[in-house]
């Protein structure tokens, strides 16, 4: 997902405004971040390329992976059902920001299905595409339920009828969607849940919020727990995060089209990560 993206101050200020008028609340949460962008920094990976051999590896999964096929096809269904609803696809398509990059919803499937999740949240939903290969494998897997946060465009309010779009209704028995940011919803149900599978921060990548994210959903990651973080590569959260906790391995992803990097960190099964 991208930042709040570029415009005149006129149009900036008009958004901000109806954005102000509509949501008052969600509206000045989302100000410290905009500043907290100022003290953003790129950080610089050691990434690796051969990660998702590495990733089996965590998992106790097999190498290379008989589910891939069935990966593929699924990126190949969600990229038509969307295209054939008029809707865009891709980088900087959903008023700025993006759907997920075909290697992180690659990971997050393989994830949910070789670590038999049961309890997934996710951050960040815009047309859905992680939310479906989420629950493509927990309906696989047989068991597990999806919780996804998520505040619809702030500044965009005609792409809200667009939340959730490649989530099919036979899915969503199996889902629970919360309106609202991360900030506001996410300590809520962490408290409400106690544990976390695998969790999927893809909401706003600010060090500030993937930071707030990590450490809430740290406290209560299940032993051999997964996270996954998108878009790490322009801010210093998730290192910063990650050298600051033991008790966890890391990779550094290469997004499919090279234009960013996803973290994920395992927790090493003997106990929960403590926080940064």
């Amino acid at each position: 997902m991208a930042r709040f993206e570029s415009s005149s101050g006129v149009d900036r200020l008009w958004r901000f405004g109806r954005a102000l008028a509509t949501d008052p609340v969600e509206t000045l949460l989302y100000l410290p971040e905009e500043w907290s962008q100022h003290r953003d920094h790129p950080v610089a990976y050691d990434v690796d390329t051969a990660w998702e051999e590495h990733l089996h590896g965590l998992l106790g999964a097999p190498w290379p992976c008989p589910e891939a096929p069935r990966a593929a096809e699924l990126w190949g269904t969600v990229v038509q059902e969307l295209h054939e609803c008029g809707l865009a696809f891709g980088r900087h398509t959903y008023g700025g920001y993006s759907d997920a990059d075909e290697s992180l919803a690659r990971a997050v499937r393989c994830v949910v299905l070789h670590r038999q999740a049961v309890v997934v949240v996710e951050t960040g939903v815009a047309r859905g595409v992680t939310s479906r290969f989420v629950l493509e494998a927990l309906e696989q897997n047989g068991r597990g339920h999806l919780w996804s946060i998520d505040l619809p465009h702030p500044f965009r309010p005609g792409l809200h009828p667009e939340t959730g779009a490649a989530v099919p209704a036979r899915q969503r028995r199996a889902w629970t969607y919360i309106e609202g940011s991360s900030r506001r919803r996410l300590p809520h149900l962490a408290r409400q849940l106690g544990r976390v599978d695998v969790f999927v921060h893809d909401s706003l990548h600010t060090a500030r919020n993937t930071r707030f994210e990590m450490d809430r959903i740290g406290r209560i990651l299940a032993p051999n727990g997964v996270m996954l973080i998108d878009d790490i590569s322009t801010h210093q959260g998730f290192a910063r995060w990650t050298r600051s906790t033991p008790g966890i391995t890391t990779l550094v992803c290469p997004s499919a089209d090279k234009e960013g990097l996803f973290g994920v960190v395992c927790a090493d099964g003997r106990a929960r990560p403590s926080t940064g």
